[in-house]
């Protein structure tokens, strides 16, 4: 194993409170499809005054089609991130009735919830993790607290807050003496721990494991997290299908409920490969819904 740092901590955010609330105004009172036709102006912009993430982008696709990229493929994978954010304030306002949800592998979810314990849903930048309300509304006894950095935690609070203040989530930062404790606190009580596992702001140790044919490093953080709790597994992931609709999966990862301490070190390698399999089957699936914009298969420093 070895550690790096990923340089995506280091490029700076490009919005902002006004903006968000002009864009969250505009959309619910004209609505999706009007205010759809401003995310195209949005995809030229940045496709053309971008030029890292139009690199990593040709870079990526380049793995994922497995043929020479084009520029209508570039800009299809730029406008597909703008068009998953902007339904993000839809889904925030739980606007579900504006959406087509295909949702597979939702039996492995309740399967493990019933047991009472509480697990941990492993997603990526790939595709709307926040499509995660729309199961929420069938299964309103579904508690999910999201994990992450507490830097992007209090970005994704502002963020929220500037869409409708009702729907801060609860959110656990990492980096306190009590992080810990609270998410085993939210698991003994039945609730879904949520994080995002492809890349770490900090320094963790990463793993090198092969996606799209080539070597990259994934954060064992995560994965050790769920091996001390002992906890299942799932790897989730909500792909955007184009117009109004989104395919959720639930895919059965690792459990590590019954894992001795002395094979805690193979079994988080052997979710890692899994959770590798499952990104890179995805990517292959629905290409245009990676997120990740910047050198993602960079070797470490």
């Amino acid at each position: 194993m070895t550690t790096s740092q990923t340089s995506w901590a280091q490029t700076p955010e490009r919005s902002n409170r006004l903006m968000l609330r002009v864009m969250t105004w505009i959309s619910l009172q004209l609505g999706r499809q009007a205010a759809r036709s401003v995310l195209h102006l949005i995809t030229i912009y940045f496709l053309l005054f971008a030029p890292t993430s139009r690199r990593a982008s040709r870079a990526y696709l380049n793995r994922a089609l497995d043929r020479p990229v084009r520029w209508p493929d570039l800009y299809r994978h730029f406008f597909t991130f703008a068009a998953t954010i902007h339904d993000r304030i839809y889904l925030i306002n739980q606007r579900f009735d504006l959406f087509d949800f295909e949702v597979y592998g939702a039996d492995i979810l309740e399967r493990l919830l019933v047991e009472g314990n509480g697990l941990f849903l492993m997603g990526a930048h790939l595709g709307s993790f926040e499509v995660i309300r729309a199961i929420g509304k069938k299964h309103t006894d579904l508690r999910v607290v999201m994990l992450m950095h507490e830097d992007n935690a209090q970005k994704i609070n502002t963020v929220l807050a500037a869409i409708n203040p009702e729907s801060v989530q609860d959110i656990i930062g990492l980096g306190h003496i009590d992080s810990m404790l609270k998410v085993q606190e939210r698991l003994d009580n039945g609730c879904v721990v949520g994080m995002l596992a492809d890349r770490t702001p900090g320094r963790d140790t990463l793993y090198p494991v092969q996606i799209l044919g080539d070597e990259a490093r994934l954060p064992v953080g995560p994965f050790r997290m769920a091996a001390l709790l002992r906890r299942p597994v799932i790897f989730m992931s909500g792909l955007y299908l184009g117009g109004n609709r989104y395919a959720i999966h639930f895919d059965y990862l690792a459990d590590f409920s019954t894992v001795a301490p002395g094979g805690r070190e193979a079994a988080m390698q052997a979710g890692l490969k899994r959770y590798a399999e499952l990104l890179e089957q995805y990517c292959r699936e629905a290409p245009y819904n990676w997120f990740n914009f910047f050198d993602f298969w960079q070797p470490s420093k």
